[in-house]
């Protein structure tokens, strides 16, 4: 018996017959709405994050099998550190997590890790911690995965402790506003720093003002939205003038 299967990203619980699903599943002849029902149940408990979903047709009968991935480790970690999104720069945190936390996330992914151990495991999670500007135990990444390496919590991750107690989670939640209302603050004066520099340099070409701010570590994100990259003025005949050749 043939059987076809159709693979989509979709937001725990709240699947829809909108694309991606709904026009890869009219083709196959199943009952879509019974479909998406079943696929809402069984991701319900992984609202507000994006699941791997696979639904297995039998093309005779027309009869459907649902699996459910987990979510990948950048949305768990945002689930546990209780965050929309990463800084996007992991000098600027935006969050920290307790190890419990993070051999939580581990353990989820157990399967899609490559680490042998669950401490490999814990460190490749820091790793992913570290790329989206969460702290661990209120370290950078690169010293959380040392304090693994040394075997800080060695006890933590051989019982695989998974949860935190409710005064842990009101730490959490107290870092994760003072590191956010830390970024805004930092934001305010990179952007006042370089409304400055656009200031003493007005009537300087864009590029010359671009490279004074580089050159003073203003981030890319504040240079981009002060001075968007200009697109080439178009040529005669309405196409983008050549680039002049360099010498």
């Amino acid at each position: 018996m043939a059987k076809e299967t159709v693979e989509a990203l979709v937001e725990g619980g709240k699947a829809t017959a909108a694309p991606p699903l709904g026009p890869a599943l009219g083709p196959k002849g199943v009952n879509i709405g019974l479909v998406i029902a079943e696929i809402n149940k069984k991701t319900a408990s992984f609202k507000g994050m994006q699941v791997p979903v696979k639904v297995i047709i039998d093309s005779s009968t027309k009869e459907f099998e649902i699996t459910i991935g987990t979510p990948p480790a950048a949305e768990l970690i945002k689930k546990e550190a209780g965050i929309q999104k990463g800084s996007g720069n992991p000098l600027d945190h935006v969050a920290d997590m307790k190890i419990e936390q993070v051999i939580k996330v581990a353990k989820m992914k157990e399967d899609a890790l490559s680490g042998k151990s669950l401490k490999e495991k814990v460190k490749e999670v820091i790793g992913t911690c570290n790329s989206m500007g969460v702290k661990v135990e209120e370290m950078h990444g690169r010293d959380a995965i040392k304090a693994v390496d040394d075997g800080k919590f060695d006890k933590e991750i051989a019982s695989e402790k998974t949860e935190i107690s409710a005064e842990e989670m009101k730490e959490i939640e107290e870092e994760r506003k003072r590191l956010q209302a830390e970024i805004a603050a930092k934001r305010e004066e990179y952007l006042a720093k370089a409304k400055s520099i656009m200031q003493t340099m007005e009537g300087k070409e864009s590029r010359e003002i671009r490279k004074k701010m580089e050159e003073l570590e203003i981030p890319d994100l504040i240079i981009h939205e002060l001075l968007p990259e200009e697109k080439a003025a178009p040529a005669a005949g309405g196409k983008p003038a050549a680039a002049p050749a360099k010498k």
